[in-house]
């Protein structure tokens, strides 16, 4: 198992102080945070330049990106709003390789204008639906044309919202370059969790082939959880690690909602169940 983490949870003065953190904790795998660049100025301006100093970094230490974040709200109801982090990802997928990595992490976003993050009842509606298939439409060519791999995450709160969702968007859009984050905290609905083996086997039964990251953070209740570092809270991880270990590739694992005195303790962790599998 590839244990990772993302950069953003080492806040530091530089990138180097930054990766240097993450090592010292024995983690050489990271999903990279455009804000531990550190640059201040608009980075769609200077972004193949920076891509190239982190990939610098990275190599420097032995570190590898697994991935690099790229969220955005593809249902923003402000369409002007929308076609800005439209334009902002595109010039991200056309600059990915620079930072060493071939994955951007993202997700379908809610209709909530407050947070991407935020459930909205708008974001049942076919309309809704509609204009997620309208954003992936601009933003799939350009991750084919780079040979990117967009992965989202199915996730409660977002119009993706539920395991079956997730695997229509994937068959509606019919692009190799469409994937999935699984992250287990974020799949149980509302009254979901005393059917949590049952739906953690049916996430991976449909949507394994299509898993191109895992996230691994907690959750203390089911719908619109609060997150947790993992292995301090609900889910079974023991069940959720062996689920990983069962995929046919080695697929990257990244800690995050932590502290940095929790690292190890949840890399221990995530290391002891992948031994037992």
């Amino acid at each position: 198992m590839k244990i990772g983490i993302m950069t953003r949870h080492f806040v530091r003065q530089s990138l180097a102080e930054t990766l240097d953190a993450i090592i010292s904790h024995d983690i050489f795998h990271v999903q990279f945070n455009l804000t531990s660049t550190h640059v201040k100025a608009s980075l769609d301006h200077e972004i193949d330049l920076v891509g190239n100093q982190v990939s610098q970094q990275i190599a420097k230490r032995k570190m590898s990106v697994s991935a690099l974040s790229g969220e955005i709200n593809m249902v923003h109801p402000d369409l002007a709003l929308r076609q800005a982090e439209i334009s902002h990802l595109q010039h991200l997928i056309s600059s990915c390789k620079t930072f060493g990595t071939s994955i951007i992490a993202t997700c379908t976003g809610s209709r909530s204008t407050e947070s991407m993050w935020k459930y909205h009842l708008d974001n049942e509606t076919e309309e809704s639906w509609q204009v997620l298939i309208a954003t992936l439409e601009k933003l799939l060519p350009v991750a084919e044309k780079h040979g990117v791999i967009l992965a989202f995450e199915p996730e409660v709160n977002n119009v993706a919202n539920t395991i079956s969702k997730s695997l229509r968007l994937i068959e509606e859009m019919k692009s190799p370059n469409l994937k999935i984050v699984m992250d287990a905290a974020n799949i149980f609905g509302k009254g979901e969790l005393p059917r949590m083996s049952e739906i953690l086997d049916q996430a991976f039964d449909l949507l394994g082939d299509h898993i191109a990251l895992a996230h691994a953070k907690d959750l203390d209740r089911d719908g619109d959880a609060g997150h947790l570092a993992a292995g301090t809270g609900l889910l079974d991880y023991e069940r959720y690690v062996s689920l990983l270990c069962s995929l046919p590739f080695d697929v990257p694992v990244i800690l995050h909602g932590l502290d940095e005195d929790q690292v190890d303790g949840c890399v221990s962790m995530l290391n002891r169940l992948a031994r037992a599998n």
